[in-house]
C-alpha cells in the first residue's frame, strides 16, 4: 500500500510540474506576438523568469514609498511616473475605467495596482486620478480614465522602452499630465535630466 501511495504522489507531482511548464510556455497567448514600431523594442525581449506575478511586479515599489502619481521631463517631454521615477504607460485596448491587460499581457506590462487612491505629486492633476477595479479584483490606478501600467523592460528611473509599442492586440503609449497619450518624437533633451 505504501508504494502504491508513493507512486500516486510522485505521478501527481510530475502532473503538476507538466502543467506549470506548459502554461509558462504560452509566450502569451493568441495576442502574445509584440513587434516594436517605432521605438525598436520587442515584449519577446523581456525575460519571462523576471516575474513571477503581476502583482509581485508592483509591490517592491509600493512599499518603498507611499503610492503617488508624479510628473517627470523626459525625452518625450512631460510624462506620468510612480514614486519611484517608473514610467506609466496607458493601453489602447483599454476602454474607459477598464483594464483589458490581463494573463500574460499583466506580466509584461504590471498593473499600477494599490491599495489606497495614490498621491498625486507637483503638476499632476489631482482630480484625474482615480481607481478601477481589475478582473482579479486588485484596485488599478487610472488616470483620465486611462489605467495605467510599468513596463517589464523599464528596469531604472526614466526607463521608456515601452514608448509607441504595439503588443497585446494595440499600442502603449507614455501619458502626459494633461491626461492625453503621448505621440510625439522624442525631444532633444540637451544633456539635462532624464
Amino acid at each position: 500500500m505504501k508504494r502504491h501511495t508513493r507512486t500516486v504522489t510522485a505521478l501527481a507531482s510530475a502532473l503538476l510540474i507538466a502543467t506549470a511548464a506548459a502554461g509558462c510556455s504560452n509566450g502569451g497567448g493568441d495576442n502574445g506576438s509584440a513587434s516594436g514600431t517605432d521605438s525598436g523594442s520587442e515584449v519577446e525581449a523581456v525575460p519571462a523568469a523576471s516575474s513571477s506575478s503581476p502583482s509581485s511586479s508592483s509591490s517592491p515599489s509600493s512599499s518603498s514609498s507611499a503610492p503617488a502619481v508624479d510628473v517627470k521631463n523626459g525625452k518625450f517631454g512631460k510624462m506620468l511616473v510612480d514614486e519611484n521615477g517608473m514610467t506609466l504607460y496607458e493601453f489602447d485596448k483599454d476602454t474607459k475605467n477598464k483594464s483589458m491587460c490581463n494573463g500574460s499581457c499583466a506580466t509584461a506590462w504590471p498593473p499600477f495596482t494599490v491599495k489606497s487612491k495614490p498621491a498625486a505629486g507637483k503638476g499632476v492633476k489631482a482630480n484625474l486620478i482615480t481607481m478601477t477595479k481589475r478582473d482579479d479584483g486588485s484596485e488599478q490606478v487610472t488616470y483620465n480614465g486611462r489605467p495605467l501600467y510599468r513596463f517589464e523592460a523599464d528596469k531604472k528611473s526614466g526607463d521608456v522602452n515601452g514608448q509607441d509599442v504595439n503588443a497585446f492586440g494595440a499600442k502603449w503609449f507614455i501619458m502626459n499630465p494633461d491626461g492625453n497619450k503621448v505621440t510625439t518624437q522624442p525631444q532633444n533633451n540637451n544633456g539635462g535630466g532624464y
